[in-house]
């Protein structure tokens, strides 16, 4: 086999293969030698088929099967010998004349194909102890943990059915019918809706319209759809209601008990207390990890500079681009809209692409020099994660995990990520400094990410705050019930 390399440019390389006609003939022979025993031929006797007769009736299929073999097995092989490692699956190409395939599978031409491919560079890894950090923290006091149970309380509150008229805070129960230009608009109807006056979950002007009312009340109420409302039809317009009270019902007072935490499915006052504590401590956590991690980024970033390859720019590109363009779709905006032109944003967020598939080589390289490893049981909470997401969808996401080339590492990726983090934490020098939740919170518009500054400076849509997020998972769709007749009263 010979190995020529036709093109070193850059990352990028091109390699021609060429094995001889007489090594794949050889090939070729050996394959059906071993094959010689097992073929049943009439006629012939087991094992008794002249070699010529076998060779004319298998030999092509033979040798197409070792091309086959070769494409698939070569390029590894090749790369481990030249010391390169490929950022992508290698292109590969051969002859797509019929002429000259025949004579490769008769063994009367040399078998030649072409690796294209571009190499991930060599890091060095430079010292770290340098980075600096500081990590915000928030200090949970009693009040607060109060507050968040209230909050959970009020879902939990229990209504009573009352006679008068009804008030915020109250619970009604309605039927209602909508109507534009006097006819009525599909998901505009409902019955046995439930609303609590004053909790602001329908359009402006809807629940202020049913304070005074009592069971039994019949009224029509006009409003006038927003205009950024998302259901275009109905955007801007003026509607009117056909409202029927079937029943005002009050709230019970709500009380931090154990009453309470019985309700929620807790023990104690003092247990719900704790959990409470330990989801705003999470919470909090969850925000003071992805600042510090953006930090550290941001210092690898000046630290680390050199070409990336294009394919992985590309591909982080397209799936940057097409996020931007979901959103600005669903917000009914356009690039000029958000003070920017497509060409413009095109070229932020390709530098955010490089950006990112640089950062990403970096910590890859760290991990794979400190010996970072992600385990089976990492491996199957993350895909337990996926399941739980998605309930009824169990098979499918298994199946596509199962059969879906990469789609393992797609688990694995952010796991490791994060463990990087967690190693680069013991290795750079971090500072607490305790910080009001509000501070903790900020949107830190004086951050030097490279997303940050796409974001804020062109305003196209959302870039992530951070690097190395995951892909959002799909927005739910609210009961049409809770927002007023599929969307049209909210």
């Amino acid at each position: 086999m010979q190995v020529i390399e036709t093109l070193a440019e850059g990352l990028k390389r091109e390699l021609k293969v060429v094995i001889p006609a007489k090594d794949m003939e050889a090939r070729m022979n050996e394959r059906l030698a071993e094959t010689k025993d097992k073929v049943r031929i009439n006629g012939f006797r087991p094992g008794k088929v002249p070699f010529a007769h076998l060779k004319k009736m298998y030999g092509k299929s033979i040798m197409a099967e070792l091309v086959n073999e070769l494409v698939r097995e070569k390029p590894t092989e090749i790369l481990s010998e030249r010391g390169e490692k490929s950022a992508t699956q290698p292109e590969i190409a051969m002859t797509e004349n019929e002429a000259e395939a025949d004579k490769i599978l008769s063994a009367e031409a040399d078998f030649e194909f072409t690796l294209a491919y571009e190499i991930i560079p060599a890091i060095e890894l430079k010292d770290v102890s340098g980075i600096k950090v500081t990590r915000e923290v928030v200090d949970i006091d009693e009040a607060e943990v109060t507050e968040q149970i209230l909050k959970i309380a009020e879902n939990a509150r229990t209504y009573e059915s009352k006679k008068g008229k009804a008030a915020n805070g109250d619970r009604v129960t309605i039927d209602y019918l909508g109507k534009v230009d006097g006819e009525a608009f599909d998901g505009g109807k409902d019955e046995d809706a439930e609303l609590v006056l004053g909790s602001n979950r329908f359009i402006p002007g809807f629940e202020e319209q049913l304070v005074g009312l009592k069971a039994g009340d019949e009224k029509v109420i006009t409003v006038t759809f927003p205009a950024e409302y998302p259901a275009a039809n109905l955007a801007g317009k003026d509607a009117t209601f056909d409202i029927t009270v079937k029943d005002v019902a009050a709230a019970a007072e709500v009380e931090i008990n154990d009453d309470l935490a019985t309700k929620l499915g807790l023990e104690s006052a003092d247990k719900l207390k704790e959990v409470v504590r330990g989801q705003i401590e999470s919470q909090y956590g969850a925000m003071t990890r992805q600042k510090v991690k953006r930090q550290i980024l941001d210092q690898l970033d000046e630290l680390y500079q050199f070409d990336t390859p294009e394919r992985l720019v590309d591909a982080e590109f397209d799936n940057i681009w097409r996020q931007i363009n979901t959103d600005l779709e669903q917000a009914g905006k356009t690039f000029a809209d958000e003070d920017t032109t497509e060409e413009e944003a095109r070229g932020e967020y390709r530098k955010l692409a490089e950006r990112r598939v640089r950062l990403g080589l970096v910590l890859s390289e760290i991990g794979e020099k400190a010996g970072v490893q992600v385990t089976d049981e990492e491996m199957q909470r993350s895909l337990f994660e996926q399941l739980r997401q998605f309930p009824g969808q169990e098979k499918q996401i298994i199946d596509y995990f199962q059969k879906t080339p990469g789609a393992a590492a797609s688990l694995r990726a952010p796991i490791f990520e994060e463990k990087v983090v967690d190693h680069l934490l013991s290795e750079v020098k971090v500072t607490d400094k305790t910080v009001s939740k509000e501070e903790l919170m900020a949107d830190d518009e004086e951050g030097t990410s490279d997303t940050k500054k796409a974001a804020s400076k062109k305003k196209v849509a959302k870039a992530d705050a951070a690097e190395g997020e995951e892909a959002a998972a799909p927005k739910k769709k609210a009961p049409a019930k809770k927002k007023a007749a599929d969307d049209s009263a909210e």
